[in-house]
């Protein structure tokens, strides 16, 4: 792989190459903000050439991507977190929707791909199988009786993930006018997805 640049540090693997230029492009965002972050910003964050930035990745475009992406995870727990003080199974299912709405567009990170106009990455993302085995497993830490509403089953939990991530994405990309409150929100959900998750 080389051992020149890297701050004389080079990277074992390329994974670990990519991640490195990924923790750079995330100082780098960190500190000036997207609209000032150049892929030169980025190779010199990582002290490397932009001819090897370009190696792992071939535009801003997909580091940003891999930024918004490695964000995930973080933006899970705090959902699930979230989620864990409603007491009933329709109640967590619309407040899931209502806080990504409302969350992603802030996301220091998630945030990136719709401030950067890579929102058709962004709905290919959140309609991929992986988005929803995450939405799934989301639900499933979530406690309430699932089971008692008749989501009994991994099938189950993993296509009511699949609804509600589809309305919060409609919700996100095209927006009620004018916009709706949070409460006006959460009572059109309710008033749709609640009968399909009463016991």
């Amino acid at each position: 792989m080389g051992h020149h640049g890297w701050q004389g540090n080079p990277p074992g693997t390329e994974d670990a190459a990519r991640r490195r230029i990924v923790e750079a492009a995330t100082a780098c965002i960190d500190r000036a903000g997207l609209a000032k972050t150049s892929l030169s910003d980025v190779a010199a964050e990582a002290g490397v050439t932009r001819q090897t930035v370009y190696r792992y990745f071939p535009s801003l475009a997909e580091i940003l991507r891999a930024v918004a992406l490695a964000g995930v995870e973080e933006f899970a727990g705090r959902m699930e977190r979230h989620l864990s003080s409603f007491g009933s199974a329709a109640e967590a299912a619309v407040e899931s929707v209502v806080f990504a709405v409302r969350t992603v567009p802030n996301e220091p990170y998630l945030g990136l791909l719709l401030e950067a106009g890579e929102s058709d990455f962004f709905t290919v993302e959140v309609t991929s199988a992986p988005a929803f085995a995450l939405g799934a497993r989301i639900l499933r830490n979530v406690p309430v009786d699932w089971a008692a509403v008749g989501v009994t089953t991994d099938e189950d939990l993993q296509g009511l993930a699949e609804i509600l991530m589809r309305l919060f994405l409609s919700f996100l990309r095209y927006p009620s006018t004018p916009p709706l409150t949070n409460d006006e929100l959460r009572t059109l959900i309710r008033r749709w997805i609640g009968p399909a998750l009463r016991g």
